[in-house]
């Protein structure tokens, strides 16, 4: 799919988005914002019983203030999850969501694609009381940007796919923020070394509800509001990295043995 292409069930859901509005007397509601490219979204929730006595979704609706992509991911959201029950509805991810949209834009993937979060704030809302406000936050980046040495250094300690972790136990390595499976990458690395860095543009901790819980929980060490701006080493091994920090508008160095950015 090209950077920009919409599918025709994109389009559809945003000529004629299903099951907008709000519910009064909703049993959950979930509020779920990304400051960085603005998209908001309230997901309301009614809960019933089927006949296995289980809480299902009875009703559910949204409101959108955001693109396309953020029309149509809340509008096929409850499209997914009417009548599901709440134990099902919360296991649904964006890439779920982005699959039965038959794809999203690489851009949009995700900044717009927020309504899962939404869904689950809407049942941790109602299940817990937990507040029904979430802010989601991504990187965000739509501009490919430049990275001095990548290039050089391609295979030779950096890598935009993984096949094997084992590969790199032990191994000082630095995570660049391009998504979820880079968040949960991270996180998985900390299984065979202790020495994880995760660096994002964000301004707190990235990821869906899910994954922001992982990542606060786990040995994973993230760099905020920050970017990878050059890779260095000699005699084909990276050696350190340079990390520009947005917050103090200043350049730094890392010791890493390994960076990874995913594709």
């Amino acid at each position: 799919m090209s950077v920009h292409k919409y599918t025709d069930k994109v389009m559809d859901h945003f000529r004629n988005p299903r099951n907008v509005g709000e519910i009064e007397d909703a049993d959950g509601i979930g509020k779920v914002g990304n400051p960085v490219c603005g998209d908001l979204m309230w997901i309301y929730i009614k809960v019933g019983k089927n006949d296995k006595g289980e809480e299902i979704i009875d009703d559910i609706k949204f409101k959108t203030f955001g693109c396309g992509s953020a029309v149509s991911t809340s509008s096929m959201i409850t499209e997914m999850a009417k009548g599901m029950t709440l134990d099902e509805a919360y296991k649904i991810t964006r890439s779920d969501v982005a699959d039965e949209l038959d794809g999203l834009p690489p851009i949009k993937m995700h900044c717009s694609n927020l309504a899962a979060d939404a869904l689950q704030a809407a049942i941790d809302n109602y299940r817990t009381g937990a507040t029904p406000e979430v802010e989601i936050v991504t990187s965000c980046q739509l501009d490919t940007r430049i990275v001095l040495g990548l290039t050089e250094f391609l295979g030779k300690g950096v890598y935009k796919q993984i096949d094997d972790i084992n590969e790199f136990k032990d191994k000082r390595i630095l995570v660049v923020d391009t998504g979820d499976k880079s968040l949960e990458l991270a996180i998985e690395l900390t299984s065979i070394t202790g020495r994880v860095i995760l660096v994002t543009s964000a301004k707190s901790i990235p990821g869906t509800v899910e994954l922001r819980k992982k990542l606060k929980v786990s040995e994973v060490k993230i760099l905020q509001e920050s970017e990878l701006i050059e890779i260095k080493g000699e005699l084909d091994e990276v050696e350190k990295v340079v990390i520009h920090d947005y917050d103090e508008d200043e350049n730094y160095e890392l010791f890493v043995d390994t960076v990874i950015i995913l594709d």
